[in-house]
């Protein structure tokens, strides 16, 4: 596990216990965004002819598709350096005029926040990032409930918005349609300012919304009626002061005299109304959504609102009826009369229905409570709108709106779906349902047949109430057991570092000294590989794709017994071999293939070089490309039939080098179609891609020994062409030129334009880009030639034209060496990224161009190719030598590793995008503890839906999320916290409980009284040998020996993480992958329990003989005598005075953590047998966890989204008193409550790397969760790194392709409360931006000054003296960046 308070107490002492934590600097990144969903939206975000999705998230934006198969991935995700309170889409309209063309059709975000501003978003296809186009100042920052800046509404139209204060409070916005700068035209906000008087009379009182808005929109208004102006009519719901009933009213805005005014209002009889919803395309009707039914109401005429239909939620699906209108009209106050009038009393009204009871359990299967919790309409335009919404138990019904000869009628369907109850719906294109789940999975369901199926996961780990991290040394890399969700959804996730893979196959290791694998079709036009080639030293095998790779070597026609090169399909039915001695083409038969030659054996034919060795080949369509060494060749091959089943390989053109090919790289098909392609006009873009002159069909790309890459063209009547060159020559900050940079693999991409991809032998990828044709003058536009005398020039300088050198005209026919001044086209550098410290090879996942590519090194990686610039994330397998994709009927999305003298097939599964793995365990899994012995993870979970218990500690298999075996406790009794304590050489499971079900913590703060227990659990293996398809260790307590990643499961596919996953030790004698027959379970058994004054909130070991344990406002050093579990002391005893909620230690050091004092220092006297008090935190603060760093510093956590380092190490304890205030040395506003803080091993140092040297600080990285989702890290980081990545933040908050999105000011948000003046921890997300810029971007942000908006914009002041060096800053950003994946 990562270093837990035992283990350091007997490495380290206070005296060897540096006060290097509390001056240590941090930068604290988010690994993992949030998965809380709030809001979900659809539009023409990137293009106008495409739909996106919108995930609003409370601190994040993310912008994903629903594919064709019902998959949902994620194309962007932006944090926002601000908390979402609302979001919307402003859609396109013709009338609107925008500056940009590029924004065109395409629509905007609306989002108020706690910037107090309006922020008009855009989304921008280059930078692949929301910018925001303008901001309109709202109301102050922050989250007052009266001031604006809680609820939006827009219009169908897209040409008003409203936005609401939680109470008393609206502005309404006209959108601009004329051809100026701003988006807003005209504004109001409504009661004036004058109308805040507490003496306002109650008849204005009536015509105002003085209350609590609960809901509101637009009612559109048919524009085909005459009407002298079309002024905007807002519906909202309101709840006054002291009402028990909501109301509905309408507003009105009259645009000609600047004034809102309320047309009417009326308050229907019956139970509570929640929601008004507009029908879209029936100008006039909205939904009234109440606790027990849904209303259909008439707005057409605004000042006589009626009820047309009521639909009950309480009875069959299909009760709908339609109400005596006359009978069933709402009481409507008309404003336009001096006094009120009362209409007919509704006869709405349902039985025995508390209105304000919503969650109401009456026992009645047949609740009167049922209420619509979400809806969505069908995107389609159609005469009869369709409506699915969700109630809160979970069920799924449509409704139809349509006019007949009586008017308007309504459809309720029968139910279509049974599931947890959404808290937001989302109805797509393709008849997809996006269904979000407030603190579980959502899913996406597809309507067929009637009704709604299941068909994927959209995955939401929130809330993260606890997590056990655990070190694996040999890789530094943690893993996190977290416990998710709740009741019933509650769930274990183990949360890795990248991608999780799904494990198909694993061979047995027999595959010693693989140099090479490759799928290959046999036609061209295949959906699915036929073949796997693996090349061995000395050997070649050829095994079929399909349910068993079997051995077809001979009926291929592959040379056995030599190492192959490369290999591939270079037409329909004809294979290549390439070896060191010459080049075969291959014929397979039947017996391989059902589209083989019917001949008893294939057919074969070779190609020779004269007394040469091959060293490199590629094989692409009709064209063979092969390359030798010493002397340096490069050689041009093609095929011609000369009779039926037999060819012939033929030399079209080959040529000297006067340096050593590296890599070749021949693309294979031009591009095929990616939803996730940002481009508006799809096939257009893909063209314009081209660089002029470039036949991509018969072009290849090259690497060299120089080193330098070259992008060739061959045309058979033309010969040989160099269409671009890029020479690499990268230096580190010092000036030292980086070795290792020959290229050891090279890949052409085109995603929205053509880019080039190499990997490098020293564990670095480079980007190279074609330079754009329009930027470039008309004398700097390429003619490409063929190769001539003109290209040998050695000595040109690299700050000039780059010349490639490595092609000399010594072979070949003369007339195509005319002499000419025309150099290729010098590829630009883009980025620069080290992914490992071994060569990377680039394994494209598809043949198409525009697919992603694995990059191998000493790690897998996922390179993202429609990105801007190198994004890439980890792969979480072990390190493999070698990987290519097979597509087969069964798998068509496989990946096969080479790992371990092993053939590993995966899936990388598109449902797992946040590397999360979920175990299904039920309850509410409030705490998760790893027992290191026995290799299984102890939780502790409430809510149980049990007869016999609500609550329990079990033990779950962390492979398979097998619950083994449970302890259960007291019917009415609840478990509150547990700790693993050492007792002598063992370990036992100390849990805390409560006996009564009510609240832990008064109001005050102080402590409930009620009583707990205090339980001692021994955790026993015991021999079983019917244990089913539960595989354990032959040897229990082992720390050797652990239960076997490769058994099978039913329903769950096990993956391993690397050669330091759970089964890594080298003498595991059951990493062999074989059911071992005897095997062992494990128990919990009872070993002590007593009653204790007070909820047992808090537990924790201290100094590895004792452990510490609260009662209410109490805690308690107890211990074990005898090291006998059975019996169990208090030694002393503290106090405090609040609720203590924490309780940890470091060493001797004490940290009591209470719900309003916030961290105490305490230090126990083992000969008098007290504890003393030394230090009190300066501020108030909630404690949600606290962790001690040394037995100086403590950080912790507060219930207010804050994250603070408090230290004190610059006081004396002998002079230490009460009184002593700790010193606050860092604070964070994370936005974000973290339950659980941990410590954890982390390393942004390379191995490979001296540049920068320091101490190690691995130890001293602090991991947050939160009830979010989110998983935040903070990494020490040297005063001097802190100091430059300070001054690149300054400027990064500033900048306009940098900025907080949602206009916030980034110093006042992340030093929310916190006191003024406290240091700062470096924003990680915010510096990440940097990375996603251009080196020139980047070089014009580090050249501004530092300070705020107007300072930059400023011209007077003039820019720093001393420049921030841009590759220093992307060389330390790159190393987080690395290590964090």
């Amino acid at each position: 596990m990562a270093v837990s308070e035992e283990e350091c107490s007997s490495a380290k002492s206070r005296s060897s216990s540096p006060a290097s934590s509390s001056s240590t600097h941090y930068l604290a990144k988010c690994v993992l965004k949030g998965s809380v969903v709030l809001q979900v939206l659809y539009g023409h975000i990137r293009s106008p002819t495409y739909l996106d999705v919108v995930f609003g998230k409370e601190t994040s934006i993310e912008l994903v598709i629903i594919g064709e198969d019902g998959i949902v991935q994620s194309v962007c995700e932006q944090p926002v350096f601000g908390t979402i309170k609302d979001i919307a889409i402003l859609p396109w309209n013709e009338k609107f005029h925008v500056r940009n063309p590029q924004m065109i059709g395409k629509d905007l975000l609306v989002v108020i926040s706690d910037s107090g501003k309006l922020s008009f978003l855009t989304f921008c296809n280059e930078m692949h990032r929301f910018f925001p186009l303008t901001h309109v100042q709202l109301s102050n920052p922050g989250n007052s409930r009266h001031q604006l800046g809680r609820m939006l509404a827009v219009n169908t139209s897209g040409c008003f918005i409203a936005a609401s204060a939680y109470e008393d409070r609206l502005a309404l916005f006209s959108i601009s349609m004329s051809n100026g700068s701003d988006i807003i035209d005209e504004r109001i906000i409504y009661p004036p300012e004058h109308e805040g008087d507490g003496s306002i009379g109650r008849s204005i009182q009536k015509n105002s919304i003085r209350g609590t808005i609960w809901s509101m929109c637009f009612i559109s208004q048919d524009p085909n009626q005459p009407s002298k102006e079309h002024n905007p009519v807002l519906a909202i719901l309101l709840n006054r002061r002291g009402e028990v009933m909501n109301e509905l009213l309408l507003l009105g805005w009259n645009m000609r005299e600047c004034s809102v005014f309320v047309i009417s209002h009326c308050r229907e009889a019956g139970p509570l109304a929640h929601n008004i919803v507009e029908v879209p395309y029936s100008y006039g009707f909205a939904f009234l959504f109440r606790v027990g039914d849904a209303l259909l109401m008439d707005l057409r005429d605004a000042q006589n609102p009626c009820c047309v239909y009521r639909t009950s939620l309480n009875f069959l699906p299909n009760s709908v009826y339609e109400p005596n209108l006359a009978e069933e009209s709402c009481r409507v106050h008309d404003v336009d009369d001096e006094g009120l009038f009362n209409v007919a009393a509704s006869l709405l009204e349902l039985k025995d229905c508390d209105p304000m009871c919503i969650d109401g359990d009456n026992g009645n299967v047949s609740s009167a409570n049922k209420h619509v919790c979400s809806w969505s309409w069908e995107p389609e335009i159609h005469k009869i709108p369709r409506l699915i919404f969700c109630v809160d138990t979970g069920e799924f019904f449509m409704i139809e709106f349509f006019f007949d000869s009586d008017g308007p009628r309504v459809n309720l369907s029968e139910c279509l779906y049974k599931g947890l109850a959404c808290k937001a719906l989302l109805w797509v294109q393709g008849g997809y349902l996006a269904a979000l789940v407030e603190m579980g999975d959502g899913m996406v369901l597809a309507l067929e047949n009637g009704g709604l199926h299941y068909t994927s996961p959209i995955q939401n780990i929130a809330p993260i109430l606890d997590m056990s991290v655990v070190d694996y040394h040999d890789e530094k890399h943690d893993q996190m057991f977290a416990s998710c969700g709740v009741a019933p959804e509650g769930s274990l996730r183990i949360i890795r570092s990248g991608i999780s893979v799904e494990k198909l196959l694993k061979t047995a290791p027999i595959y010693q000294g693989i140099t090479g694998t490759w799928t290959v079709r046999m036609n061209v036009t295949d959906s699915y590989h036929a073949f796997l080639v693996l090349s061995f030293v000395e050997e070649t095998r050829v095994l079929s794709v399909g349910l068993s790779f079997t051995d077809v070597t001979d009926s291929v026609g592959f040379q056995p017994d030599v190492c192959t090169l490369a290999c591939g399909l270079v037409s329909n039915g004809l294979l290549v071999q390439i070896h060191q001695n010459a080049v075969r083409l291959c014929l397979p038969t039947k017996v391989a293939h059902s589209e083989g030659v019917p001949l008893s054996s294939p057919v074969c034919t070779s190609w020779f070089p004269d007394n040469l060795s091959i060293s490199l080949g590629a094989v692409g369509h009709n064209m063979i490309v092969v390359s030798t060494s010493n002397p340096c060749f490069l050689c041009i091959l093609g095929i011609r039939l000369l009779s039926a089943y037999h060819y012939e390989i033929y030399e079209m053109q080959h040529l000297r080098l006067q340096n050593e090919l590296s890599c070749i790289s021949i693309p294979q098909k031009h591009f095929e179609k990616k939803q996730s392609s940002s481009s508006v006009n799809w096939v257009k873009s893909r063209v314009d891609a081209f660089p002029v002159g470039v036949d991509i069909s018969r072009t290849f790309a090259v690497g060299t020994h120089r080193p330098s890459l070259e992008i060739l063209s061959f045309l058979p009547d033309q010969g040989l062409r160099v269409l671009a060159s890029g020479m690499i020559s990268l230096s580190n900050t010092m000036g030292t030129a980086i070795g290792g940079c020959i290229p050891q693999d090279v890949r052409l991409v085109l995603v929205d334009r053509l880019y080039i991809v190499s990997g490098l032998r020293n564990g670095m990828l480079l980007r190279f880009e074609w330079p754009d044709a329009s930027k470039m003058t008309s004398s700097e536009l390429p003619i490409y030639q063929p190769i001539s005398d003109s290209l040998v020039n050695t000595d040109a300088a690299l700050s000039s034209k780059i010349v490639p050198t490595s092609f000399s005209p010594q072979l070949g026919e003369a007339n195509l060496f005319e002499k000419t001044d025309d150099y290729p086209v010098n590829l630009q550098l883009i980025a620069i990224r080290r992914i490992g410290i071994t060569p990377v090879f680039l394994v494209p996942m598809s043949d198409s161009l525009d697919a992603d590519l694995i990059a191998l090194s000493d790690r897998p990686w996922l390179l993202h190719t429609a990105r801007h610039g190198l994004s890439y994330t980890s792969i979480s397998f072990q390190p493999s030598t070698h990987v290519t994709p097979v597509c087969s009927v069964e798998c068509p999305k496989g990946i096969l590793f080479v790992a371990e003298n092993s053939l590993h097939l995966v899936e990388m599964v598109h449902s797992k995008r946040l590397n999360v793995q979920k175990f299904h365990i039920g309850g509410t899994p409030r705490k998760v503890l790893y027992h290191s012995e026995s290799r299984l993870l102890l939780v502790m979970r409430t809510e149980l839906s049990n007869d016999t218990c609500s609550s329990d500690i079990c033990c779950v298999d962390p492979l398979s999320g097998v619950v083994l075996s449970s302890f259960k406790l007291e019917l009415g009794e609840t478990a509150k916290s547990m700790e693993l304590v050492r007792v002598g050489i063992e370990q036992v499971l100390v849990v805390g409980t409560s006996l009564s079900s009510g609240p832990a913590i008064m109001p005050s703060g102080e402590a409930v009284s009620t009583k707990g227990r205090l339980i001692v659990l021994c955790l026993e293996h015991v021999q079983n040998s019917d244990t089913g398809s539960i595989t354990f260790c032959s040897k229990a307590g082992s720390a050797s020996q652990r239960t076997s990643p490769f058994r099978e499961i039913v329903g769950y596919a096990t993956e391993q993480l690397s050669s330091s996953s759970l089964c890594s030790s080298p003498d595991d004698t059951s990493c062999d992958g074989v059911k071992l027959e005897e095997t062992e379970a494990w128990q919990l058994r009872l070993a002590y329990s007593t009653t204790w004054p007070g909820m047992v909130l808090a537990i924790c070991s201290y100094l590895d003989r004792y452990f510490l344990a609260s009662a209410g406002n109490s805690f308690y050093v107890c211990g074990f005598p005898s090291d006998n579990p059975q019996r169990m002391k208090r030694f002393a005893g503290g106090r405090t005075r609040f609720m203590i909620t924490t309780l940890t230690s470091y060493f001797t050091r004490i940290s009591v953590g209470d719900c309003r004092d916030g961290v105490l220092f305490y230090s126990y006297h083992e000969d008098s047998k007290k504890l003393e008090q030394l230090y009190c935190d300066p501020s108030q603060r909630l404690v949600a966890d606290c962790i001690l760093m040394d037995v100086d510093t403590a950080v912790v956590s507060d219930r207010k989204g804050s994250i603070a380092v408090l230290s004190c190490s610059d006081q004396l304890e002998n002079n230490a008193s009460p009184e002593c205030n700790l010193t606050l040395c860092a604070a964070y506003y994370m936005g974000e409550i973290a339950m659980s803080i941990r410590k954890g091993s982390y390393s942004y140092k390379l191995p490979a790397d001296d540049v920068l040297n320091g101490i190690d600080l691995s130890h001293n990285t602090i991991i947050a969760s939160t009830l979010l989702g989110s998983i935040i890290i903070f990494i020490p980081i040297s005063r001097e790194e802190h100091e430059l990545l300070e001054a690149v933040q300054a400027r990064l908050v500033v900048h306009p392709l940098t900025a907080p999105v949602l206009g916030n000011d980034h110093n006042d948000f992340r030093s929310r409360e916190n006191p003024v003046g406290v240091p700062k921890i470096l924003d990680g997300d915010m510096l990440t931006q940097f990375l996603e810029l251009t080196s020139i971007q980047q070089e014009a942000i580090l050249s501004l000054p530092p300070g705020s908006s107007e300072t930059v914009k400023s011209s007077l002041k003039p820019h720093l003296p001393s420049p921030v060096p841009v590759t220093q800053v992307v060389q330390l950003l790159e190393r987080v960046h690395y290590a964090l994946n």
